[in-house]
C-alpha cells in the first residue's frame, strides 16, 4: 500500500502525459509527407508538441529548429515529473539527467574537435540545465579549445576524468567519448546504486546491468564487423561490468575469430532469448527493442514503481529520435517505405 501512495499521483501524472505519445499510425501518416513543412503543420495537431511548433516561425522550419522545439518538449516533461516527485523519485531523477549532461559535453567536444565556424548553439538547453544541472552552459559556450573546455568543467562530476585526457597531448575525439562513456557508466553502476533502496534499487539494477551488457554485446559487434580490431583493443572499448554475462562468456564473445563464431557464442548467453525476432534489424534498433522491451515489463510488473517514470523518459526520448529522423528522410525526398526502414531498423 505504501508504494501506491507515494506514487499515484505521479503515476496519474504520467499516464496522462503518456496518452499525447505519438501512434505508429501518426509515424505512417508523417512517413507519407512530402515536406518539412508538412510534418510541422501535422505536429501542431498533437497535443505534446502544439505549442512549441505554434512558437516557430515559419522561417525555422527546418530540422535542426524543430529538433530543438522537440527537446524543449522532453525537458519540460521531465520538469512536470521532477516536481511532482517525492524525495526517493527525486533521486532516481537526479541520476537519470546524467544522461542529458554526457550529451551536452559530447556536443561540445565535437565543436572543439571539429572547429566548427558556428557558434555553440545551446540557448534552448540553458533554462533546463541552469535549473536542474551542475553544467554551465554560460561557461562552455565560451570554450574556445579542449583544455578551456575541460577547465570550464572544474567543480563537477566530469572534471576529473577527462583532465587525466586534457593533459595527454595525442588524445582525440574518441579519446574523450570514450573516457565520457567509462566514466558514465562506471558511476551509474557503482556510485548511483548506493542512493536507492528497495523496489527502486532492484528495478535500477537490472536496467542499467541489462543496459551495459547489452552495450558491450554492440560495441563487440561494430568492432569486429566495422574495424576489425583485434581482442585487446576491444577490451578496452567496453565497460568493464558484467550483469547476465559472465566473465567467460565476456572472454568468449571478445576473442572470437569471426562475426560468425561470435554470433554462436552469444547464442549460448543470457540474451540469446532476447534477441529472437529481430532477424533482419540493425543492432542498434535491436539494443533499442530489448530496453523498450525491460521497461515495458518492468512498468507491467511494478506499476506504482520508478519503473512507470524510466519507462515513460525512454518512450519519449525514442519519440523524439524517430521523428528527427523522419524529418531528415522527408528532407531528402525519401519514400514513405524508405522512411519506415529507417524508423524501424532495418535501413543504416
Amino acid at each position: 500500500m505504501g508504494n501506491v501512495m507515494s506514487y499515484s499521483g505521479i503515476v496519474t501524472k504520467v499516464r496522462a502525459m503518456q496518452a499525447k505519445l505519438l501512434t505508429e499510425k501518426d509515424f505512417e501518416n508523417i512517413a507519407n509527407l512530402k515536406s518539412v513543412p508538412e510534418a510541422i503543420d501535422y505536429l501542431k495537431e498533437k497535443p505534446a508538441y502544439a505549442d512549441y511548433v505554434n512558437r516557430m516561425d515559419v522561417s525555422l522550419y527546418h530540422r535542426g529548429n524543430v529538433e530543438k522545439v522537440l527537446y524543449q518538449s522532453l525537458f519540460d516533461d521531465y520538469t512536470r515529473i521532477f516536481r511532482f516527485a517525492g524525495m526517493e523519485q527525486k533521486k532516481f531523477l537526479k541520476i537519470y539527467r546524467k544522461r542529458y549532461e554526457i550529451d551536452l559535453i559530447n556536443y561540445c567536444l565535437r565543436i572543439i574537435f571539429n572547429h566548427y565556424d558556428k557558434p555553440f548553439d545551446l540557448e534552448y538547453k540553458k533554462e533546463f540545465f541552469d535549473k536542474y544541472s551542475q553544467i554551465s552552459i554560460d561557461k562552455l559556450i565560451t570554450s574556445r579549445n579542449i583544455v578551456e573546455l575541460v577547465d570550464n568543467l572544474r567543480g563537477t562530476e566530469y572534471y576529473a576524468p577527462l583532465q587525466k585526457l586534457r593533459d595527454a597531448e595525442d588524445a582525440n575525439l574518441f579519446d574523450y567519448d570514450l573516457a565520457l562513456d567509462l566514466y558514465y557508466f562506471s558511476s551509474m553502476w557503482k556510485k548511483n546504486k548506493r542512493l536507492l533502496k528497495g523496489k527502486e534499487l532492484e528495478l535500477y539494477t537490472r536496467d542499467c546491468g541489462t543496459k551495459i551488457d547489452l552495450l558491450n554485446i554492440q560495441w563487440i559487434y561494430r568492432a569486429k564487423k566495422y574495424y576489425h580490431m583485434l581482442p585487446p583493443d576491444i577490451y578496452s572499448l567496453t565497460i568493464p561490468i558484467h550483469y547476465r554475462i559472465s566473465v567467460e562468456e565476456f572472454k568468449m564473445l571478445v576473442e572470437a575469430p569471426t562475426l560468425e563464431e561470435f554470433e554462436r557464442q552469444l547464442g549460448t548467453t543470457y540474451y540469446a532469448k532476447k534477441l529472437v525476432g529481430f532477424e533482419g534489424k540493425k543492432l542498434e534498433h535491436i539494443y533499442k527493442e530489448c530496453l523498450k522491451r525491460l521497461y515495458l515489463s518492468d512498468r507491467r510488473k511494478n506499476p506504482y514503481s520508478i519503473a512507470t517514470v524510466n519507462t515513460y523518459l525512454f518512450l519519449k526520448e525514442e519519440e523524439i529520435y524517430k521523428l528527427t529522423t523522419a524529418l531528415e528522410c522527408i528532407r531528402y525526398g525519401l519514400s514513405s517505405r524508405e522512411t519506415l526502414g529507417y524508423l524501424g531498423g532495418v535501413i543504416e
